[in-house]
């Protein structure tokens, strides 16, 4: 069937197979960024101080990113090759099963340093399982949608990855409030990680019967060869796109974990914040992330990818001076707007990312492609950024630091918005054929409709 032919219900289907999965997905990654800020110190790190107890449960953290970009070469290899269908289902169990089985760890009480080496090894397990996710539920949202509204086809698709911190954050909340701190530290962290099971079986369910790409079949129906190394030839034919892709997602991606995972850690751990009221914070913010991510998509597809991307990296950059300030004031309603202005900016960064990302590449190397950008940049990206932030904050004693760098990251994705090239409207078929999207920094403006 070609991308013409398809109803409006095949349409809203593929989207909610995509949103749903990558929904599964990073409640199961962003949980453990969650539980590592308030959790694994305490329960695989107990014998040192607070804050090398944090450095250390950030440092198993970051191993998770390690793993993502061989996730993403291995799955973008066989997504280009073979199709984007059966790595969408692989992707689900590996993140799935890996989650389950964190939450039947034994401690470090039970079984030493063992405990942490298990944590490590699943964490790795997990990584590379999210590495192949992004990738192929973004294009099947996006190769499934209308041109003209792709935009928001993958904005609702990115909200999956805010519904699942959502529900992440919130059933911990839950946990943390209805046990006493010793029943939730022996074992009430656990519960969040073994629903992780019934939520593989609705990613299952929603993924199983959704079929190939159209985009893709087309491709192959119109018999483009399919690259032996989709990877290699995306770096030899695309370096500026991966540049600029990769510079998209840098302050997306800093910005997103400097304000959450090391937020949480700031609030409790520095501030003394409870735990129930800092998590409520971040469930103010995640809502509104999952509610206003749509909206700033589909905004990008009426005036384009380049200015909403440039707004909320720029707005963002400079709200990186008020954010920890007003969390230091310790006030409830003041945390809450201050997550909700926070996370309101960087949907406007993480909406139009994954059509803005995948428009970058054509069909028969677009999976790589768009992996490499999203995946690669997370090992320089979110998974130090915790990780810098306590040591910025043990060196300096101040937030002050920790603003300035994540500010610099945003002023990264701010120019790679403006000198990147406006491809919303786009066909894919043009995308394929336009040669400005060959080797070279990219033309700031769009083909005309005609083309």
């Amino acid at each position: 069937m070609s991308p013409t032919a398809l109803t409006p219900a095949m349409r809203r289907k593929a989207v909610f197979a995509s949103a749903i999965g990558t929904t599964v997905e990073w409640y199961d990654f962003l949980l453990y960024g969650t539980a590592a800020a308030l959790v694994f110190n305490k329960v695989f790190f107990p014998k040192s101080d607070p804050l090398t107890g944090t450095l250390l449960a950030f440092a198993t953290y970051a191993v998770g990113f390690a793993a993502r970009p061989l996730g993403g070469i291995v799955f973008g290899h066989y997504g280009d090759r073979i199709g984007r269908k059966l790595l969408l289902i692989l992707s689900l169990f590996i993140m799935g099963g890996t989650t389950f089985l964190i939450g039947l760890l034994p401690t470090f009480n039970q079984v030493g340093l063992w405990a942490p080496g298990m944590l490590i090894a699943l964490r790795l397990v997990q990584g590379f399982g999210l590495g192949g996710e992004w990738g192929g539920a973004m294009l099947m949202a996006v190769e499934y949608g209308e041109d003209k509204h792709r935009g928001l086809w993958g904005g609702l698709t990115q909200a999956g990855g805010s519904v699942g911190n959502f529900l992440a954050t919130g059933i911990l909340a839950l946990a943390a409030a209805l046990l006493s701190p010793h029943d939730f530290l022996a074992w009430g962290w656990r519960i969040p990680f073994l629903l992780s099971a019934v939520l593989i079986g609705i990613g299952w369910w929603a993924r199983a019967t959704l079929t190939e790409s159209p985009v893709f079949r087309a491709a192959v129906t119109d018999a483009q060869d399919a690259h032996a190394a989709p990877v290699i030839e995306t770096l030899k034919t695309r370096p500026w796109q991966v540049a600029i892709g990769g510079g998209l997602k840098f302050g997306e991606n800093v910005s997103y974990y400097l304000m959450t995972t090391f937020g949480l850690t700031y609030l409790t751990e520095i501030l003394g914040v409870p735990r129930g009221l800092a998590l409520g914070g971040m469930l103010a913010g995640a809502f509104v992330a999952f509610t206003t991510m749509p909206l700033w998509s589909a905004l990008s597809d009426r005036v384009g990818r380049r200015r909403v991307y440039a707004f909320g990296a720029g707005g963002l950059a400079l709200w990186a001076f008020a954010y920890y300030p007003i969390l230091a004031t310790r006030q409830p309603g003041l945390i809450a707007a201050d997550l909700v202005v926070a996370m309101l900016l960087h949907s406007a960064m993480n909406g139009p990312q994954g059509a803005f990302i995948a428009e970058l590449f054509p069909t028969r190397i677009r999976y790589s492609g768009a992996s490499l950008c999203y995946q690669v940049t997370t090992i320089v990206g979110g998974s130090w950024a915790p990780i810098i932030s306590v040591l910025l904050y043990k060196e300096f004693r101040s937030t002050v630091p920790i603003s300035v760098y994540l500010a610099a990251t945003c002023v990264i994705s701010l120019i790679c918005a403006l000198v990147a090239r406006e491809t919303a409207g786009l066909t894919f078929a043009q995308l394929d054929a336009d040669p400005a999207q060959q080797k070279g920094p990219p033309s700031r403006t769009a083909l005309p409709a005609s083309a």
